[in-house]
């Protein structure tokens, strides 16, 4: 029995190399559907720099069958790198397995290279260009850690093929949309099970049906910048005609009409809060702007969160903090139902939020704020000089540094700028999510306007919630801890997962459609990584 032992391994180990081959085969075959003639990337890795690699980094040996294979099928090909920059595939990896993270336990000697090189491509959200070397061994180095990532944890949340991920050409937009809402192929394999994906394409081939129709832009009359109910003007009767095609106006409602009547404000409402608006019924230079999207611009926002999906993982933990940045929002999810949102302040255009997942821990009360360095000499220097009370009027001390280059912290309090609480997950971009003074700032829809963090409408809700099952702290007591002036660090029960997510087109809970602006410019980036330079450049900013 002993003896037949290897040669039933082997026999299985030829069934596994086989199936594999035949899993990829069909997804290369899936995928040549929807390419064009422009290469994903014109940068290539020579063969003596993948097998010096691989013989010099011993803990992606075991995965050199598979990285071998992937750059042969894509002729060298780069993968997670274009140009010189970060591409959105290599940050979507990055933020769903954490293999940046030099901080985690399960840190290997390789992820803390790693962690350098990524972090050499980032900076407070924007893509710096990276040397040769550097790059090309950034980009092996996510290859390896895939593989691991994959082959390593079972990872049911990346059960395809990394080329079906990654393609070796850029997708033909034509040939994808045609085939997405004709069905004429199985796709199975192919896309991915996220639910997310599957509500998306029936959103897609629903608004296939009318991207032909003509879409002109539609502006107010001269001298006139809003239109309420009541007002009379020809571009009404436009605007209720786009909101029928659209869904949001009953087909019922008169379609000649020029009076702006509460009829039509129903639907300008559902428009509006759809696409992250105050629901005011108010038509201003805003909801003009969305309603002249068209439905071929709308499919292709939709196509490019479709792809983004790939990397968001089938499905979700059971309980699950999730931040979602275009649309300024905090969901909180237990046991799979929603129980709790708000709205949050992100990063500002120019200090995004980073996009990545990673694990709750800790809730400091009464939180001091150690300012971090680039903020101490962008603003606290500056105001120094100019005010010499510019440190007591701001309840901030000098704890440390030299006078070039102080340590400066903020005392707990009222003008704290982290408020009275803050929620830590450790992670090595420094962001968490805290309370804050500036509520004024939950008024705009545009809420990005942080240095980075993520700001919360009603901290003190999020507080109870996580600590509400903990008899230690009742809600009259973290109220009053939160308050007092002394700094308390409580740690969690029950670890809560975090995810830092950028979706600006989904479907809701109740089976609406949303939309979102793509505030940091990211589907227009990945619409460049995905379709070739025609195609990919009809993709608005919002």
């Amino acid at each position: 029995m002993l003896l037949l032992m290897p040669a039933l391994l082997i026999s299985a180990c030829a069934r596994v190399k086989s199936a594999r081959r035949a899993r990829i085969e069909r997804h290369l075959e899936v995928a040549k559907v929807f390419e064009s003639r422009e290469p994903y990337s014109t940068r290539t890795i020579g063969d003596s720099a993948l097998s010096h690699f691989l013989a010099k980094n011993a803990e992606y040996r075991a995965d050199s069958a598979d990285i071998t294979d992937f750059y042969a099928e894509r002729h060298n090909q780069f993968a997670w790198i274009l140009g010189d920059s970060i591409s959105e595939n290599a940050e979507a990896f990055v933020a769903l397995s954490g293999v940046d993270d030099s901080q985690s336990p399960s840190a290997t000697k390789g992820t803390r290279r790693l962690s350098a090189l990524y972090n050499r491509g980032i900076d407070e959200g924007k893509l710096i260009p990276l040397c040769d070397s550097c790059a090309t061994e950034l980009e092996l180095r996510l290859t390896g850690e895939y593989y691991r990532y994959v082959n390593r944890t079972n990872a049911g949340d990346l059960k395809h093929d990394l080329n079906t991920i990654i393609p070796a050409a850029k997708r033909d937009y034509g040939r994808l949309l045609d085939s997405l809402v004709a069905n004429k192929m199985d796709l199975e394999g192919y896309e991915p099970a996220n639910p997310q994906y599957k509500l998306l394409k029936e959103q897609v081939q629903k608004y296939s049906k009318f991207a032909n129709t003509p879409w002109p832009a539609l502006e107010f009359p001269a001298g006139k910048k809003r239109i309420k109910v009541g007002d009379s003007t020809a571009v009404v009767s436009d605007i209720g005609a786009r909101l029928r095609i659209l869904g949001d106006l009953e087909k019922t409602t008169d379609s000649t009409t020029q009076r702006y009547d509460t009829a039509m404000a129903t639907g300008v409402k559902h428009f509006q809060s759809r696409h992250g608006m105050h629901p005011d019924g108010v038509i201003d230079s805003d909801f003009l702007n969305a309603l002249n999207i068209s439905p071929v611009d709308r499919i292709r926002t939709m196509l490019v969160n479709m792809e983004r999906m790939r990397w968001s993982g089938d499905a979700r933990p059971a309980n699950l903090l999730r931040v979602n940045i275009p649309e300024f929002r905090l969901h909180v999810i237990q046991d799979s139902a929603e129980v709790l949102t708000m709205d949050v302040v992100v990063g500002a255009r120019g200090t995004h939020t980073t996009i990545f997942s990673d694990t709750m821990t800790t809730i400091v009360m009464s939180p001091p704020w150690d300012v971090p360095s680039s903020i101490v000499h962008k603003e606290v220097l500056p105001g120094i000089a100019k005010n010499a009370n510019y440190l007591a009027k701001h309840d901030m001390q000098i704890i440390g540094g030299s006078k070039d280059d102080p340590q400066v912290r903020q005392m707990p309090g009222a003008t704290n700028s982290l408020g009275r609480v803050k929620f830590l997950f450790p992670n090595s971009f420094d962001i968490y999510m805290h309370d804050t003074p500036a509520k004024s700032l939950f008024d705009n829809e545009d809420r990005a306007a942080s240095h980075g963090c993520i700001r919360l409408a009603h901290a003190e809700q999020l507080a109870d919630f996580l600590l509400k099952d903990d008899s230690n702290w009742p809600p009259d007591k973290i109220h009053d801890a939160m308050f007092s002036g002394n700094t308390q660090m409580v740690k969690l029960a029950h670890a809560w997962p975090v995810s830092i997510e950028y979706f600006t087109a989904w479907v809701d809970r109740d089976g609406t459609l949303q939309f979102r602006n793509d505030v940091y410019g990211h589907d227009a980036s990945l619409a460049g990584e995905l379709f070739s330079a025609r195609q990919a450049a009809a993709t608005p900013a919002q």
